[in-house]
């Protein structure tokens, strides 16, 4: 069944590079925004999460959108070079190309659910989860508005993943 957010997505092709279909979701956070931060917050235990962990750029808006919400507080996971010292650091690989991630190091145990717009490979939700296990943080969730499941293994690995689309 189709969710109701779906109709409001732009797919632009062959963006940011040729053979790329890219889900464009700004109409969605110009013009749904409280429907989409609630249709990615139900179905999380919040009695779990101490954190939200958003990931550059988009995750941030998200992310910090559910922390609100949600009562909670929020960490940011940023490109390299964004973040004043010391941090953590963790390089991947995404769908056209590599990064690198980092995060404030951190010393205070405490349970995260990791957020992001959307699950292409899997390399950016990895690298920070990586970040995670460096400083103590207890990966409780991962929360995405769009899966793109054709490009990862996170069903067939056991990772549970929550997403409001998954394609």
């Amino acid at each position: 069944m189709q969710h109701p957010l779906e109709n409001h997505i732009r797919n632009v092709p062959d963006f940011p590079k040729p053979g790329i279909g890219f889900k464009d979701i700004t109409p969605i956070m110009r013009d749904h925004l409280p429907a989409m931060i609630d249709a990615m917050s139900a179905g999380i235990n919040w009695n779990e999460i101490d954190y939200v962990i958003g990931i550059e750029s988009r995750g941030f808006i998200l992310g910090s959108a559910m922390a609100l919400q949600n009562g909670k507080g929020f960490l940011p996971v940023r490109k390299k070079g964004k973040l004043p010292p010391p941090v953590v650091a963790q390089s991947y690989t995404l769908e056209y190309g590599t990064d690198t991630l980092e995060m404030a190091v951190n010393d205070k145990k405490a349970r995260v659910l990791l957020v992001d717009d959307v699950l292409a490979t899997g390399g950016t939700l990895n690298a920070t989860r990586a970040l995670c296990e460096m400083n103590h943080f207890e990966v409780k969730g991962m929360a995405v508005f769009i899966n793109l499941s054709f490009l990862n293994n996170f069903a067939s690995s056991g990772q549970k993943i929550h997403s409001v689309l998954t394609y």
